[in-house]
Parts: structure tokens; C-alpha cells; sequence
């Protein structure tokens, strides 16, 4: 399978990992879909990063599926305006409700047009689905976008000051 991030503009490298996932590894059940009744929790799991680009002042960070069946895969979640000065987010950070982001951070809009991290719920019998972690480090302290921003328009926006990006992937199936 093709890597949805090979023609984005090549940066530096940093480290992005989960103490609840495995690079390659299945999520945990906690981050399967409740709401699409996928058998979780839409818990997000905890992140940790290091080695960010010098000169870092926020993060972003947007989680994507691109094997769902739509031709433009599925965003489960994104935040932007993460400080440049966090390396790590802990589970369930994704629930807007559990008040878990660093200060100004902003949860962005998802594919389902929630506010929060929806987990992995894959059609059934539509084999594994890859689910793609993706930490950009960014130049300035704030992304510029309107409070809808979907992830695509976000990733698309921070293209003019990313300096580094650290992806970490996880799969899912539903039998």
C-alpha cells in the first residue's frame, strides 16, 4: 500500500510514539469507534514526540485513514496550536470534555463533523485500515484558520512554516 504522505515537501524527521501502540501495530480497543459502534471508547491514545526541528513554535497534529472507501480516505481528529514546547498528549486528550489539551490548543472539526478524536471503525468485511499519527512542527505559535478548518485545509495551511514531521501508524480491522 502507497504512502498518503509521499508527495507532501520533504522535512526533517522527528520521533512520534504511543506507550498504548506499536508503530505497525493495532490500536487499542479504547480507540475504536463507540460512536460508529466499532466496540471502543473514541478514546484517543497517549503520544509522546522528541527531537522536534530548533526554532519550533507550535505543533499539529491530524490523524488519517486513508483506506476508507470514499475515495478521499477519513480524518479522525486534529489539533493545532499545540505549544511549541509539549511533547507529549495523554489518552483521551481527544475528548474535548476530559480538558486534557496543553493551553491553547484547539481541537479542529472531523470528517464526521465532531470536535474530538473519533476512533477506528473500518467496514466491516473492508480489510485492515492503516491510521496515520501525524505531528508537524511548525514555525509560528498559531495556526490561521477559520474554526471549522477541516484537517485537509489545515494541512494544506501549515505548508508555508512546517519545519519537521513525525508520523507514527496503526491498523485496524473489522472481521
Amino acid at each position: 500500500m502507497n504512502d498518503p504522505y509521499a508527495r507532501l515537501p520533504e522535512v526533517p524527521v522527528f520521533e512520534l510514539r504511543s506507550p498504548d501502540f506499536a508503530e505497525g501495530a493495532r490500536l487499542p480497543l479504547s480507540a475504536r469507534s463507540g460512536i460508529f459502534g466499532a466496540g471502543g471508547e473514541d478514546r484517543s491514545p497517549a503520544l509522546e514526540w522528541s527531537g522536534a526541528p530548533e526554532g519550533t513554535r507550535s505543533f499539529v497534529l491530524t490523524v488519517y485513514d486513508p483506506d476508507a472507501p470514499t475515495g478521499s480516505g477519513f480524518w479522525h481528529w486534529s489539533v493545532r496550536d499545540i505549544p511549541g514546547e509539549a511533547t507529549s498528549l495523554p489518552a483521551d486528550a481527544g475528548n474535548p470534555d476530559a480538558g486534557l489539551l496543553p493551553a491553547g490548543a484547539v481541537h479542529g472539526v472531523n470528517e464526521a463533523g465532531l470536535t474530538r478524536f473519533l476512533g477506528a471503525a473500518p467496514p466491516q468485511g473492508h480489510g485492515e485500515h492503516r491510521y496515520f499519527f501525524t505531528m508537524s512542527a511548525l514555525s509560528v505559535p498559531t495556526l490561521e484558520v477559520d474554526a471549522g478548518a477541516t484537517p485537509a485545509l489545515i494541512g494544506f495551511t501549515l505548508l508555508d512554516s512546517i519545519l519537521g514531521r513525525a508520523h507514527l501508524m496503526g491498523t485496524a480491522i473489522t472481521e
